[in-house]
């Protein structure tokens, strides 16, 4: 049996070597490292992917995130709302910019920011919510735009983990991940579901303002080559980079599809076992499952991991410590036991290896190996 990883990077490259090898020699032949055809390329295709009208490239998705809050305009002491169920990232630009974070609970079934919590969170300092479509799945969409518009904010969806996914409104129209809002934003991260061989990032939007104020600050604040208006950063996607990303964004669907077809087998595996309650599948929105998390009940965690380490199965903890309990975001407005569902998730919930590349015979060994915990 081949090795099991939790992202097996490798074999998905080796499926697609011919079409990344040519791409990355394009670049190295043109010498147009920093901008050129190739980012240009990947950019209309992912716009046509995506269908927004603007796509921004930056240098990773905090980057997406940090651009996002300096183009609104956020000013230091301006609250922005997000959950303290999430990667640092989403709080840490929002505190590097001097602005103030406001976290809030999520929700039990979908582990997606509370719509009630956003909600009750507002205060007149409020100027936007960055909802985080986790593990693979959209949050409410149609719930938060409500509040946003009934209370002037602007909506960032970091759509970090759910590149591709569908949000379906009520009336059955659908809009990808990231496209909802004012501004979406997008990592590249090797082991995302579509990433590069580095860093990388990109920013969407319908506003043409917007991506032109962005643009800018991506560019040193530039608009004009030497004539800094803004005050900008420097963020770019490299162009072999944006090669890789292009052929892999021809096959993200088909890597969405594989997947699910691996979720699938874990759900089913998993059903009669009540210690384990499988991810939930939203009808609001597809899922593209960037991870597969499972919420255990009446197990010890830390030795289903250990036993899965036992039998040579990675297993990841996605995230043992919620945003409001970290040293560098302690604040007097939190204490433990604030968000009761995000505390609850962060000591029970564990991610299985998910990937495209995941064959059966693997997928077979996982679930038998957390079985015979279960039944020991």
């Amino acid at each position: 049996m081949k090795k099991i990883q939790m992202v097996d990077l490798r074999s998905q490259y080796l499926k697609i070597k011919d079409e990344i090898d040519a791409g990355i020699q394009e670049v190295v032949d043109s010498c147009a490292f920093v901008n050129g055809p190739a980012v240009k390329g990947f950019q209309a295709d992912l716009e046509d992917y995506l269908g927004v009208k603007h796509v921004i490239p930056c240098a990773n998705g905090t980057d997406a995130l940090q651009v996002s809050m300096m183009a609104l305009g956020l000013k230091p002491g301006d609250e922005v709302i997000t959950t303290s169920f999430t990667f640092i990232a989403t709080a840490e630009v929002i505190a590097l910019l001097g602005l103030t974070p406001v976290l809030v609970d999520v929700e039990h079934d979908t582990f997606n920011i509370d719509p009630v919590a956003v909600e009750k969170a507002i205060t007149p300092k409020t100027k936007a919510i960055v909802p985080v479509h986790l593990f693979g799945q959209c949050a409410d969409m149609e719930a938060l735009q409500k509040i946003a518009d009934k209370h002037k904010l602007f909506i960032i969806e970091d759509a970090c983990q759910a590149i591709g996914a569908d949000y379906i409104f009520n009336d059955g129209s659908k809009k990808k991940a990231g496209t909802i809002g004012e501004i979406g934003c997008t990592s590249f991260f090797p082991s995302k579901n579509l990433g590069c061989y580095g860093d990388g990032g990109a920013i969407f939007t319908n506003d043409d303002k917007l991506a032109d104020e962005m643009r800018s600050v991506v560019n040193h604040g530039m608009k004009v080559r030497y004539y800094h208006d803004i005050i900008g950063v420097n963020s770019r996607l490299d162009s072999i980079q944006a090669a890789i990303l292009k052929v892999k964004l021809q096959h993200l669907d088909e890597y969405a599809d594989e997947r699910r077809r691996a979720a699938d087998h874990y759900d089913k595996a998993f059903k009669d076992y009540p210690q384990l309650k499988t991810p939930v599948r939203w009808d609001k929105t597809t899922h593209v499952f960037h991870q597969y998390t499972l919420l255990t009940e009446g197990i010890d965690r830390a030795a289903l991991q250990q036993h899965l380490m036992s039998k040579d199965v990675p297993a990841m903890i996605y995230y043992p410590v919620p945003l409001h309990m970290q040293k560098a975001y302690l604040d007097p407005r939190y204490k433990e036991g604030d968000f009761p569902v995000t505390e609850m998730l962060s000591e029970k919930v564990i991610s299985l290896p998910m990937s495209t590349e995941l064959d059966d015979e693997q997928l077979e060994h996982i679930t038998s190996s957390v079985i015979e915990f279960l039944e020991k």
